[in-house]
């Protein structure tokens, strides 16, 4: 079964996000079990955790369906040390968020380089704060999300997930989440079906299909190959909506969480609406 939902404001408290998508039609969620603007954030009540809980169940998703974000400050390849640990320290933080809320999954951007270090040097610093994590933590899977390679980010290549991946020393605990309209704006073509297939060929050859645990279902407003991070609507950008059907009728994306970060949430139901229509 396909799993679509949208990513959904947690706000008044992490309980409200469950509600939030159900009101949209959602098999599946994201959100930010904190405020992803800050460092600190107040502990999760024992009040927070149940109702979550019960809220969820409620809906009828599953916590295996639910993908949670990281906060946007972290960045565990940071190059200077001081600023590597308080990154460290911030996504320890967000895994055990996830295990308290009885959460599988952790979906983060891999890190920068600032253009201080090597992209190699990068990976690595990336790989052992996962480890690092990993070791404190149970049963919660470190799920990677590539990037559009704006910037001085890493992941926009499927060789630096795999770099990531491979010296990861828990294989069992690490994922891969692929964000449509950042793979399209680093230059994986999705435009028509050939395009699709050719794409995900490349992505099980290099990383592996069994890596990937959720996937970002959005449209670009920004060009093929620009590194360029602007989501579109679905349909509505530079991808167009052969993707999204080559998706939903695709064995490979089964049972995953699929989430809209697409520009209008008012929308939001009608997109999933949309892509259930396209299965066939």
């Amino acid at each position: 079964m396909k799993r679509v939902g949208a990513h959904v404001s947690a706000s008044g408290g992490v309980e409200n996000a469950p509600l939030n998508a159900e009101k949209i039609g959602a098999k599946a969620f994201a959100l930010f079990t904190k405020n992803q603007k800050r460092w600190a954030a107040k502990p999760l009540t024992e009040k927070n955790i149940e109702k979550f809980k019960a809220n969820c169940e409620k809906m009828g998703v599953s916590l295996e369906h639910i993908l949670p974000h990281d906060s946007y400050l972290i960045n565990l390849g940071h190059p200077e040390e001081e600023k590597l640990q308080k990154s460290r320290d911030a996504f320890l933080d967000e895994m055990q968020r996830c295990e308290q809320l009885g959460l599988k999954l952790l979906n983060f951007h891999p890190g920068s380089h600032l253009k201080q270090i090597s992209e190699e040097e990068c990976c690595e610093k990336v790989a052992e704060s996962i480890n690092l994590a990993l070791a404190e933590t149970k049963d919660v899977i470190a799920v990677i999300e590539n990037t559009a390679g704006q910037g001085s980010n890493i992941g926009y290549k499927f060789e630096h997930l795999a770099a990531i991946i491979e010296k990861v020393e828990d294989k069992s605990r690490i994922g891969i989440c692929i964000d449509t309209c950042h793979a399209f704006a680093a230059g994986y073509d999705f435009r028509t079906k050939e395009a699709c297939e050719k794409s995900w060929k490349e992505f099980d050859e290099v990383v592996g299909f069994k890596y990937l645990k959720a996937m970002h279902l959005n449209d670009a407003k920004s060009e093929f190959e620009s590194r360029v991070d602007r989501h579109h609507s679905l349909g509505q950008g530079n991808i167009g909506e052969a993707c999204f059907e080559y998706i939903m009728n695709s064995p490979h994306f089964e049972e995953i969480p699929m989430v809209l970060e697409t520009i209008d949430p008012e929308i939001w139901d009608k997109e999933i609406e949309w892509l259930y229509s396209l299965a066939k």
